[in-house]
């Protein structure tokens, strides 16, 4: 997130000088809701969609656009960077960390778990970047725009009743 803030500072007095401009900043599905087990990832990616929804006001009038790309699940090695920061299975949340490593290591991102290959999350991000006239958000792969859209409409209990279905969660006692 202060990576994409430091880099629109940089990019924007030409942008504004040039009267015309395009950022294109990616954040994630999770910048739209929060599973349990990624807190301090998903804060980091509701920043990006707060600061690109400011920036897409303050910055219009110079011509200039700002458009968020959201990917899904993406088969990279994201999984295994997630879970290499993970903590040990021990302590309260043990079983939790080991069932959640467990799910991004052999589960989560997959093609048969609904992931996008990179080259396809690529194509949408050159697409957001070059089209003429760019919508503010491109999710990219089913997942994602599912499970935005059901963010989007389903109660919150009825949202958190499809994390606990999903996800791993921790056992008290």
């Amino acid at each position: 997130m202060f990576g994409l803030v430091r880099m629109a500072q940089l990019v924007l007095p030409g942008m504004r000088r040039a009267g015309r401009g395009r950022i294109v900043n990616i954040s994630s599905m999770g910048g739209r809701f929060s599973p349990p087990g990624g807190a301090f990832y998903h804060a980091s990616k509701h920043a990006v969609e707060a600061i690109s929804d400011s920036l897409r006001l303050e910055v219009a009038p110079f011509g200039v656009e700002v458009v968020v790309v959201q990917p899904g699940p993406t088969i990279t090695g994201f999984g295994g960077t997630a879970v290499a920061t993970m903590p040990d299975g021990s302590g309260p949340y043990g079983s939790f960390t080991t069932a959640l490593a467990d799910m991004y290591a052999n589960k989560a991102f997959t093609r048969r778990s609904g992931a996008v290959t990179a080259e396809a999350a690529t194509k949408v991000i050159v697409r957001a970047a070059t089209v003429r006239r760019p919508r503010a958000r491109y999710a990219i792969g089913a997942m994602a725009r599912g499970t935005m859209i059901a963010k989007r409409l389903l109660p919150d209990a009825a949202f958190d009743a499809v994390m606990r279905a999903n996800f791993p969660l921790p056992k008290a006692g």
